[in-house]
């Protein structure tokens, strides 16, 4: 189906404000100009109960996170990754998603703000988000966090670091119930054919998504097909938790997001994956105005509801 009508309206939206590309700008200059272009305005942060700031200790130096808490705990916790790909948005950016989601799931939400690139290469990002899992277990107790129900989730760039994150407590722990990948990036050789096919999409297309990557991965430690980069190329994907996948029909990342869920399930793992059609990459965030991002999160609730 064409971009629906409330997409075509955000999009003329951005034109008529002159909104850059995502690759307009140097790292430095682009990070607070996205920063706020994407912040949740006012209006839209929902009240919840606790509010705190917190510091996560990582190596060599520490990050910072915010817990959103609608009660005391101990409450089922989803500790969860921005999207941006690894450069741009942070705590403001999802802070209205990130309340809403607290509230509406009855759930703690723990957000994360990992350093980014092309400061800190890959896998600094991965690091940042599993010593953050760690940490938040490992507090649970101060934090009113039941240990035994965590989650992780996030979107596009944040996906990618959610299906690590889920990967690597996999191998060494904590346990998760579930994760949640919001068009995930799992494959940085961008081979998948919606990357040609979505090529020159809205907001994000390939050029824009080879931006993010070289800023990511190069001069880094790791190549693009390292799990810790490219979770699509792990060994194994048997033993995960549920999983919840969504996608967008105008996303370059389409494919090798459903890819990644057929791969989950071929292992064993259970996994809904759905499509949301005439919408591009991003609009979970603009779902005040898009019905299909609105209806991405009541869906996200459900299946947090469900696992967690």
């Amino acid at each position: 189906m064409p971009l629906t009508a409330e997409s075509l309206a955000v999009l003329n939206i951005l034109q008529e404000k002159g909104v850059h590309p995502l690759d307009h700008f140097a790292p430095a200059e682009g990070r607070p100009y996205f920063n706020a272009v994407f912040a949740t305005p006012a209006e839209d942060r929902e009240a919840v109960a606790i509010v705190r700031e917190l510091s996560i200790p990582v190596a060599g130096g520490s990050i910072a996170a915010r817990l959103y808490a609608p009660s005391a705990g101990p409450l089922p916790t989803l500790v969860h990754f921005h999207g941006g790909g690894w450069v741009y948005m942070g705590l403001e950016t999802h802070d209205g998603y990130c309340r809403h989601l607290a509230n509406a799931a009855g759930i703690a939400v723990v957000a994360v703000e990992y350093r980014k690139a092309p400061e800190f290469k890959a896998p600094t990002a991965a690091e940042d988000c599993y010593a953050a899992l760690k940490w938040v277990h490992a507090n649970a107790a101060s934090l009113g966090v039941d240990a035994s129900r965590l989650a992780v989730m996030g979107d596009s760039a944040g996906g990618n670091l959610a299906a690590v994150v889920t990967q690597l407590a996999r191998d060494n722990g904590p346990a998760l119930k579930c994760q949640v990948l919001t068009y995930p990036a799992v494959d940085a050789t961008l081979s998948s054919p919606s990357i040609k096919e979505n090529a020159t999409a809205p907001i994000l297309g390939e050029k824009e998504m080879a931006w993010f990557y070289d800023h990511y991965l190069t001069g880094a430690k790791v190549d693009a097909k390292h799990p810790l980069v490219s979770p699509l190329f792990a060994a194994s994907l048997a033993g995960l938790p549920p999983a919840f996948v969504s996608t967008a029909e105008f996303d370059p990342l389409r494919d090798e997001g459903e890819d990644y869920a057929n791969k989950l399930k071929a292992a064993g793992a259970s996994v809904e994956c759905k499509r949301y059609a005439g919408v591009f990459h991003g609009f979970l965030l603009m779902s005040k105005v898009i019905p299909e991002g609105r209806q991405l999160i009541a869906d996200q609730i459900a299946f947090l509801k469900q696992h967690l």
